[in-house]
């Protein structure tokens, strides 16, 4: 990524990703951005009427502004003292009073969340299933941080000019066996391609095999042709 990239940290490189996207949404043209907000509302707002043959659970991101907790919690509180069950409580307040992440701006906001006291927000996740409401997590140490998904991921192949790859691994352990699954993801930057590509490795939850933990760089460098049924034993 060159010599800038090498000593960026972090939230420096979350903050320029997101910039990216945030500049890239807003130039894009009617029906493009709205495909993007569709995609964005799939993911962190969903149909709660659909969806239910491919998930067992479905998951409701919410921003609350950190100045705000005490206030939400004080008017949670106030409905629990009505005899409203914490959680019941705590799922009107949010869903009123914080941002749903539905769209362009507001993923911006929820993707420049690296869970340290810098945020500006914290996520609050609601969790579904076909029944209804399963829990709450309030994250009120505020350590939770947003996972970059596929939107993330090509503005930040954009921002680099470079092709990512992400080798996304699913089982019980998440490695690399018999036992579990392989899948090789690309990401195009949107314009031209100016230097080799990026390899994520992507260890995914094994409860479901949906969900992922986190990204680990993979170091990979140029080998003869081989079939693609060698490439994971080659990575």
């Amino acid at each position: 990524m060159g010599a800038a990239a090498k000593v960026m940290g972090p939230r420096e490189l979350r903050q320029r990703t997101a910039q990216r996207f945030q500049e890239d949404h807003r130039s894009a043209e009617g029906e493009a951005r709205e495909a993007v907000d569709a995609a964005i509302r799939h993911l962190y707002s969903p149909d709660l009427k659909s969806g239910w043959g491919i998930h067992v659970v479905q998951e409701v991101k919410l921003l609350a502004r950190k100045v705000d907790r005490e206030g939400l919690d004080a008017a949670i509180q106030e409905l629990v003292d009505l005899g409203l069950r914490r959680e019941v409580a705590a799922e009107s307040i949010y869903k009123e009073r914080c941002i749903a992440v539905n769209d362009g701006p507001s993923w911006v906001k929820y993707m420049s969340i690296s869970g340290s006291q810098e945020d500006e927000h914290d996520i609050i996740t609601l969790q579904y299933t076909e029944e209804g409401l399963l829990s709450v997590d309030e994250n009120w140490d505020g350590h939770a941080a947003a996972f970059g998904d596929d939107i993330a991921i090509e503005s930040l192949a954009t921002e680099f000019k470079r092709e990512v790859f992400v080798v996304q691994a699913h089982g019980s352990d998440a490695m690399v066996d018999e036992d579990n699954c392989v899948f090789f993801l690309p990401h195009q930057p949107r314009g031209q391609i100016c230097g080799p590509p990026i390899f994520l490795f992507m260890k995914g939850t094994g409860w479901c095999g949906a969900g992922a933990d986190h990204y680990e760089p993979l170091m990979a460098s140029p080998i003869p042709l081989i079939s693609q049924e060698k490439a994971a034993v080659i990575l």
